[in-house]
């Protein structure tokens, strides 16, 4: 058994020494990093942990020496000694005399994803649990949020990177764009490892699996499916708090139709001060908003779905009891087919399906 021995250069990226080990099996790649501050034992334990659950260190595989881990690392033999004794105790290696010390996986390992979302909310919960479903007893996840800061984001990598099989990401960012660059931190992922959900990112161009909605042309053709209800409305509004982290493209999307029907139209950033008129029909994102139209129209003498048309963001039950029309992705079906596909190793683009679904109130 032999190291393959690197400059210190090579062996030091971004903080981390890689030491490569070759034996008579595929590649080994050990993980660890001097400037953390945790205990280096723990390091190198936890590093084989992690390639033992994530399949990369197979059963009955043999690891470096401790002779061989001390020299790469320049460590000293009791903190090599100290990291596989624990391992051994706690059942993920064995040892042999004169022979070195050998994986000892009881099952088959499951994939690990970092599952990596923008914000929590009742649509995201249904993107969650489908794509659990989806995946079985296949593999593990974990959630983190980045709540759309870029910086954070690039801290959430940064920490795990390597010790996941997938990273499923929602890029959706409008906080620390000028500080960080997201992009770059996507390119950081190996392409085989990332997934993006809800949003595509074209610059990428070793592309990854994606699950998206193409926001801007969905709304627009969402609409014009509704073409021969929304000819009783002369004037649409949207509202859009500029406050929420929406998507740009909402509005373009928004635009593009009224443009392309003659529509008079207006953007707005809540129903507060919404004073209503006849022949309007209200685009709504947020159901706050939502909730302040419907009493509106309630005090005053327009008929809902007649003068007045209100058509919201995304489906609730509420929404469906309330008889309002929705304008909808299919947030179940995005967490299935990214789980899907996932699991059977394909990188491919895929547009999510998105449609209204047209009640009383249009």
């Amino acid at each position: 058994m032999s190291v393959k021995h690197l400059s210190p250069s090579q062996r030091q990226t971004s903080g981390f020494f890689d030491v490569q080990h070759n034996a008579s099996g595929p590649l080994y790649q050990l993980q660890f990093n001097p400037k953390d501050k945790t205990p280096k034992y723990k390091q190198i334990v936890q590093s084989v942990i992690t390639d033992i659950e994530r399949g990369v260190l197979k059963n009955t595989e043999q690891l470096p020496s401790i002779s061989e881990l001390s020299v790469e690392y320049y460590l000293a033999r009791d903190t090599v000694e100290k990291a596989y004794r624990e391992l051994r105790e706690r059942g993920y290696i064995t040892s042999v005399q004169g022979k070195g010390y050998y994986v000892q996986a009881d099952t088959t390992p499951k994939l690990k994803i970092l599952l990596i979302f923008n914000k929590l909310s009742s649509y995201k919960k249904i993107i969650y649990y489908a794509f659990l479903n989806a995946l079985g007893d296949k593999a593990t996840v974990d959630l983190q949020i980045h709540h759309y800061n870029a910086t954070h984001f690039q801290e959430i990598i940064r920490k795990n990177l390597g010790k996941y099989n997938y990273y499923v990401v929602m890029p959706h960012f409008t906080q620390d764009v000028d500080e960080v660059n997201y992009i770059d931190v996507l390119k950081t992922i190996p392409p085989h490892e990332l997934v993006l959900l809800d949003k595509d990112v074209p610059q990428l161009t070793d592309a990854p699996l994606s699950v998206f909605q193409q926001f801007d042309a969905d709304i627009c053709q969402a609409l014009e499916k509704a073409h021969d209800l929304l000819k009783k409305y002369s004037r649409m509004v949207l509202i859009l708090p500029s406050d929420g982290n929406y998507p740009t493209e909402i509005a373009h999307g928004f635009r593009s139709f009224c443009i392309n029907y003659d529509k008079v139209f207006t953007i707005k950033e809540n129903a507060v001060n919404e004073t209503l008129t006849t022949g309007t029909a209200y685009v709504v994102i947020e159901e706050t908003d939502l909730s302040e139209l419907v009493k509106k129209v309630r005090q005053s003498p327009y008929a809902l779905g007649q003068e007045i048309g209100i058509i919201s963001f995304n489906e609730t039950t509420l929404k469906e009891l309330l008889n309002i029309t929705v304008i909808t992705t299919d947030f179940e079906a995005m967490g299935n087919t990214a789980a899907t596909l996932l699991l059977e190793n394909k990188r491919v683009k895929v547009k999510n399906p998105f449609y209204m679904i047209c009640r009383d109130s249009l």
